[in-house]
């Protein structure tokens, strides 16, 4: 048997500075030849052709320096820069080009994957044997559920719209369950929850059932904890759906969805009204803690650290059934992580998820198949598992 190492990779980058001075017309070939960044095994190069006394690379990824400089080839205008990408990673990036003195953050005008978010659209690296799962694309073969809009009056946070999704072949003689869900404006834009529900639905994996969408006027303010909020969904929202749609009336057939302060309002609400809720889906939850002293996050977390303080200390049993995801590029990965004992020893049961991803919609997009067929497992997992 042969017991030597296997010799490193010659990457790609390497053979094209090995052959001597680089010229414009290497620099096309190797332009032309490649797509960008070039992954190979678990490295990742990115390149840049362009001007720029300084080219830096800007992700998101903790526990890496978030800026990582290029290096420029000779005199000429391309920059490169590598880096280690582990299989099945999926990384969100800029390019920073400074020139003048000026640092202008850009896409990668190399790399036509994009992710969409709020703030606008990043650059997108796949790290080996990643893909973009399919279920999370149209299926012209899936009937599309409807979306019905409307809003709830005198609520204890003033007059609150919500859109309401209702599964394909729809009808009043059937019970349902209900999925609510924070943030559900932009879990539909950026991370295809519509799409998402209407496919995993159509292949029987989840069960048929009808989705409250809300969406929050402010978020900061109304997530972490805030009596209002919980008031909203526990005694308004859930009594309006379940009196206009067929609904099974009963905690087991009721979840709570977020992410990030999503994920904290959906806990916090199940806390406040014990037995009332007996699913939760909780994806990188901002679930911000101090064992001693005061949190280093910063003044907006200041309510979710007393929240999630006190959660420690007497969590009760707000749920039966919790999904928990987190991606292992994020920050918050050790608080989730340190959630899902404390939350199995309330007799909860717990399913958790880590990603090589960071705190964005297609994380939380691509674990939605996982969370919510073993929420609401469909007939397919009825009766296969």
């Amino acid at each position: 048997m042969n017991t030597r190492l296997n010799p490193p990779m010659k990457l790609a980058i390497q053979s094209l500075l090995a052959h001597g001075p680089v010229d414009a017309a290497a620099i096309d070939k190797f332009l032309k030849t490649h797509s960008f960044p070039l992954i190979e095994g678990r490295n990742a190069t990115f390149v840049y052709r362009g001007p720029g006394d300084q080219v830096n690379l800007r992700h998101w990824v903790f526990g890496l320096g978030s800026s990582q400089p290029f290096t420029r080839v000779g005199n000429t205008d391309f920059w490169y820069h590598t880096l280690e990408l582990p299989p099945q990673s999926r990384v969100e990036y800029k390019l920073e080009v400074i020139l003048g003195g000026v640092g202008t953050w850009i896409r990668d005008p190399l790399n036509p994957n994009l992710a969409h978010d709020p703030f606008g659209a990043n650059s997108v690296a796949h790290g080996q044997g990643y893909k973009t799962p399919g279920w999370t694309e149209h299926d012209p073969e899936a009937r599309p559920g409807t979306m019905v809009e409307t809003q709830l009056e005198n609520t204890p946070l003033g007059t609150q719209r919500v859109s309401i999704y209702l599964p394909a072949r729809f009808r009043e003689s059937r019970r349902y369950p209900l999925l609510i869900v924070h943030d559900g404006g932009d879990y539909m834009r950026y991370a295809a929850l519509k799409t998402v529900l209407d496919n995993l639905i159509h292949r029987l994996e989840v069960a048929p059932l009808v989705a409250a969408v809300t969406h929050p006027g402010d978020r900061i303010g109304e997530y972490p904890n805030n009596p209002s909020h919980a008031a909203f969904i526990a005694e308004h929202l859930l009594p309006f759906m379940e009196s206009r749609y067929p609904l099974y009336a009963a905690p087991a057939a009721r979840c709570l969805m977020g992410a990030s302060f999503g994920g904290v309002a959906s806990l916090s609400t199940a806390w406040r009204y014990p037995g009332t809720f007996g699913r939760l889906l909780l994806q990188s939850g901002s679930f911000a803690f101090t064992d001693i002293g005061e949190s280093k996050r910063g003044p907006v977390f200041a309510r979710v650290v007393e929240f999630v303080n006190a959660f420690r200390e007497n969590p009760g049993k707000p749920s039966d059934k919790v999904y928990l995801s987190c991606g292992t590029y994020e920050s918050l990965i050790y608080e989730n992580r340190s959630l899902v004992p404390l939350l199995q020893s309330t007799g909860m049961e717990v399913k958790y998820e880590e990603a090589r991803d960071g705190h964005n919609w297609e994380n939380w997009r691509d674990r939605l198949r996982s969370g919510l067929s073993w929420l609401f497992p469909g007939p397919l997992w009825m009766v296969y598992e």
